[in-house]
């Protein structure tokens, strides 16, 4: 149970408890009845009456102790200042439920039910009234805490980039690129991030700068993982070493996680985590602790994993996913 719903502790009913029944221990063995109740080591009851009323018609003069409270008033909560409300409301904009039911959240009436829960958001200001209307180009909407993608023309797309494709939407020396796989859609798309000629894997593609920007900066320490192809065996200190950080001509860098996923005669395979976005920096890394890489696939961009995408395939990416995108780069 909540403790926003619990009822207020009742206060005891006089007479109750083991003193105040006749047929008591107290009772029995001749303690005195209300009047003058004490406890066992002889101190006065709390609350309790002494004995009989002073000057006639005074009030009762029982024992009272510092910060307590009359039983029939219980304790009043101290009143939290009420968050200053925003009138998100525009006119000329789009009903709520209308955009979210757009934006895969559910269908309108799960949308309605949400809004009337409380569970939504606009621009930070929680939002319960069914008639509101938004922009949905200009503002923001989280539902449980979680971004919801209003704008139907941003694009997000993984993509498998082959080995030997440059990451670059124009290549001047004629090289195969990005634009060869997605250069004939309408949108200007952004790679988020890069990855060198000879390194495959996951790309991702937007026309969302904003989200493009923070996920390729370490500041936002949105996690990268690869998975290498190494000279080895692999020295065991090499992970601590790692962990710690090691020197580079452009400065220190340490992994987030690192561990050994196979072992082969004369090569291991083994995975790294790091949210530095500095150029073949993973390639750098494991050739200054002496494990050269032979090859090398980023399999994860956050929350958003390569899986069975094939080489030179690209998918869109699902409500879910972005939503995920935006919360990990705390958009």
């Amino acid at each position: 149970m909540s403790e926003y719903s619990r009822s207020p502790r009742q206060p005891r009913k006089k007479g109750s408890g083991a003193s105040g029944g006749s047929g008591g221990a107290g009772a029995r063995r001749g303690a005195p009845g209300p009047k003058g109740a004490k406890g066992r080591s002889g101190r006065p009851v709390a609350g309790g009456k002494s004995g009989g009323r002073s000057g006639g018609g005074g009030k009762a003069t029982g024992p009272r102790f510092a910060g307590s409270t009359k039983a029939s008033q219980p304790t009043k909560l101290p009143e939290r200042k009420a968050a200053p409300q925003v009138d998100v409301h525009d006119p000329e904009g789009v009903r709520l439920q209308k955009l979210m039911a757009a934006g895969g959240v559910g269908s309108r009436r799960v949308c309605e039910n949400l809004i009337e829960q409380g569970r939504v958001e606009v621009d930070g200001q929680v939002v319960t009234e069914l008639g509101v209307r938004i922009n949905p180009r200009t503002q923001v909407v989280h539902v449980d805490g979680v971004r919801v993608n209003l704008d139907e023309d941003r694009v997000y797309l993984a993509f498998n980039k082959p080995k030997g494709v440059v990451t670059t939407m124009h290549d001047e020396l004629g090289r195969v690129s990005l634009a060869d796989y997605v250069g004939n859609r309408e949108e200007r798309l952004f790679h988020v991030g890069r990855l060198d000629a000879d390194t495959e894997g996951l790309l991702l593609l937007t026309n969302d700068g904003d989200l493009a920007h923070r996920l390729q900066h370490p500041a936002y320490g949105v996690l990268k993982t690869y998975v290498a192809t190494i000279r080895g065996p692999v020295q065991r200190d090499v992970g601590k070493r790692l962990r710690e950080g090691v020197e580079l001509e452009d400065g220190p860098v340490s992994v987030d996680s690192f561990r050994i996923v196979d072992h082969q005669p004369g090569k291991a395979m083994v995975e790294v985590v790091l949210h530095e976005g500095r150029k073949h920096v993973v390639r750098r890394m494991l050739e200054a602790v002496g494990h050269p890489v032979l090859e090398l696939v980023r399999t994860e961009v956050g929350p958003i994993r390569l899986a069975d995408l094939k080489s030179g395939r690209s998918r869109r990416l699902n409500k879910a996913e972005i939503g995920a995108l935006y919360k990990a780069a705390g958009l």
